[in-house]
């Protein structure tokens, strides 16, 4: 990377995933917590079940219970996955079970299982695009797509919807190698590995799984050669791929076994919490028939709509329609049918399934993996309007974009979202950022104290949305030697500006946004005018 604004602009997006910490301890994050109290228990008591360690450190939600034992609700990789981080911690901590405190078991386990494997996701990325687009445009995505999408939202969490985004692009971008003859046999491995993990990260990993598995097989129907043939290649990677999953999938329904009735008996038909019992019953886990309202909250809802906090996907809709069009009769065709097979599949799954369930968190957070998959509909979109007679039409595209960035970045910032809330960014981050309630960040912990830390990454955040927008419109110069030159900056800029009138005209200032902000101040970890808290706080007693 020798252009230096690039290096600057992802020299931005790596500060931002490194040293954002959104992380408050009173709000006992439910969905991290039970995955790493299961991990205490592995540790320090050798088993999968939470009775002692709940006994131990106190309880926590999504919980499933069985026999008398209880269990994470959740698939189980993620919690087998921070079993050498712990002990690591541990030793550092000098052993026992008080150890590793709460801050740095949640900030290690985030870094090295949803923080870093995004930044490798990112570097795979680009070079996907790159095949595609112009690296200005492949850059630009990507840049949106890692601080303007929910990516950035779950790898700032502990939790298995980005793992599950990663690990399916990951098994997409090995089966992509090999069917261009690029890698050999062994990428099907790769591809079945990362697919069974995804199972084992999140059982709805499943939809993204069959998207490729489609893919897959769309991609040798057209491929050239006789149909015999072309029945073989997609027999054998078949074969490969399901030999590279077993591993995962036997660990998976070995886990059910020792913790529930069967193998295929997950924790979510014996949750500890009864009301949420019936958003799981029936269909496959809870998925039905699909529901007007559920899809259009999903999507368009001011509190954490998909399209609402990341308006640069929905350009993957037009995009899909580019993507069509150009690429009749060629193999580049099995694509498009990928990107559209997982947006109709996602969209159902979101429409079935109730919206209730999302819970305190950052968009229509099962959609996660639905996103890496949009961006080459919408980077193929911004090339074709880079075109001089369409250049008006870049500057709205370009707009959506920068807004993505700003509006997601900064929830991503608070990335716990009452359910009562009107709107995130103007109910929620916004009013929290004014009154001093800055976002966590490691520069606090090593001596930076807000409001200078956390409005690092506000600043930070604001130039990565700038710089983005200045790659994308083509790198105008100023003074520009054409009036014209400036047309799809200044209309980028305008776009940004009445995206955010719309969300500050959608937020309602009732007692929902007054109840949540004082949840929300009451919780904050770095409280204004107060002492940062310890990291590593010392043992209890």
């Amino acid at each position: 990377m020798t252009d230096p604004p690039r290096r600057v602009l992802f020299g931005l997006v790596y500060g931002l995933y490194l040293l954002a910490f959104p992380y408050h301890p009173a709000l006992h994050s439910p969905n991290e917590l039970c995955r790493l109290w299961q991990t205490r228990a592995i540790v320090e008591h050798g088993k999968l079940s939470l009775n002692e360690v709940y006994r131990t450190y106190g309880p926590v939600g999504d919980l499933s219970v069985y026999q008398g034992l209880i269990y994470p609700s959740k698939a189980p990789l993620l919690s087998f996955a921070a079993v050498p981080i712990y002990r690591v911690l541990k030793a550092v901590g000098g052993g026992g079970p008080w150890a590793v405190p709460e801050l740095p078991l949640v900030f290690w386990t985030r870094l090295f299982l949803t923080v870093l494997p995004t930044l490798g996701l990112l570097a795979l990325l680009r070079r996907f695009l790159r095949a595609y687009v112009p690296p200005d445009v492949a850059d630009g995505v990507t840049v949106t797509y890692a601080l303007g999408s929910l990516a950035f939202s779950y790898s700032l969490l502990f939790m298995s919807h980005q793992t599950t985004a990663v690990l399916l692009f990951v098994a997409f971008y090995a089966l992509w190698r090999y069917l261009r003859g690029e890698w050999g046999w062994r990428s099907l491995l790769l591809a079945g590995a990362a697919s069974g993990a995804t199972v084992m990260a999140e059982y709805t990993g499943a939809l993204g799984v069959a998207g490729l598995a489609a893919y897959a097989a769309i991609a040798c129907g057209r491929s050239p050669g006789p149909l015999p043939e072309r029945a073989r290649k997609l027999g054998r990677i078949a074969a490969a791929v399901a030999l590279g999953s077993a591993p995962f999938l036997v660990a998976l329904m070995a886990y059910h076994s020792a913790c529930f009735a069967g193998p295929l008996d997950s924790g979510y038909k014996h949750l500890a919490d009864a009301a949420y019992q019936p958003w799981h019953l029936g269909g496959f886990l809870g998925i039905k028939l699909p529901s007007p309202t559920a899809f259009a909250l999903s999507f368009f809802s001011p509190l954490r709509g998909f399209f609402t906090l990341a308006p640069f996907l929905a350009l993957a809709v037009p995009g899909l329609v580019l993507q069509w069009r150009t690429t009749r009769g060629q193999p580049e065709r099995a694509l498009f049918w990928l990107a559209a097979l997982l947006l109709l599949g996602y969209a159902y799954f979101t429409s079935s399934f109730p919206y209730e369930s999302w819970g305190w968190t950052t968009g229509p957070r099962h959609l996660t993996p639905l996103a890496v998959f949009l961006l080459l509909p919408v980077a193929l979109l911004l090339e074709r309007l880079r075109a001089p007679e369409y250049r008006l039409w870049l500057g709205l595209a370009v707009g959506l974009c920068v807004a993505a960035i700003l509006v997601t970045g900064a929830v991503t910032l608070v990335n716990y979202i009452p359910d009562n809330a009107s709107n995130a960014l103007f109910g929620l981050a916004l009013p929290l950022f004014k009154d001093g309630f800055l976002p966590p960040s490691i520069l606090g912990f090593l001596g930076l104290p807000n409001p200078w830390s956390g409005g690092l990454l506000l600043l930070a955040l604001v130039a990565a949305a700038g710089l983005t927008g200045w790659l994308l419109t083509g790198r105008p110069k100023l003074p520009a030697p054409e009036p014209k030159a400036l047309t799809a900056p200044a209309l980028a800029l305008g776009v940004c500006i009445a995206y955010f009138g719309l969300m500050a005209g959608l937020t309602r200032h009732d007692p929902g946004d007054t109840g949540a902000l004082g949840h929300l101040r009451s919780a904050w970890m770095f409280q204004p005018g107060q002492p940062v808290v310890p990291f590593w706080p010392p043992a209890p007693g």
